[in-house]
């Protein structure tokens, strides 16, 4: 991870919506260890770094999967 759990945590509140692999809905709010366990290491560094680097208010991250993951700053 190129940030830190406490810094990304302070930052984003991160918001997982769909249907996960075994049909199972969707619709809470993740830490970080969350987000790693929902959608992998390598992916979840690629959309964080790609929220802080955003001016928005939110991004919104869609997978193929049929899950969205929100980050929203506050």
């Amino acid at each position: 991870m190129t940030h830190t759990t406490s810094n990304i945590n302070r930052n984003f509140k991160i918001k997982a919506f769909g249907r996960l692999e075994n049909g199972k809905k969707i619709n809470t709010l993740l830490g970080v260890s969350g987000l790693i366990r929902l959608i992998g290491e390598e992916l979840a560094d690629k959309f964080i770094c790609k929220a802080f680097r955003s001016t928005g208010d939110k991004l919104d991250c869609k997978l193929r999967r049929g899950i969205k993951i929100t980050f929203y700053v506050f």
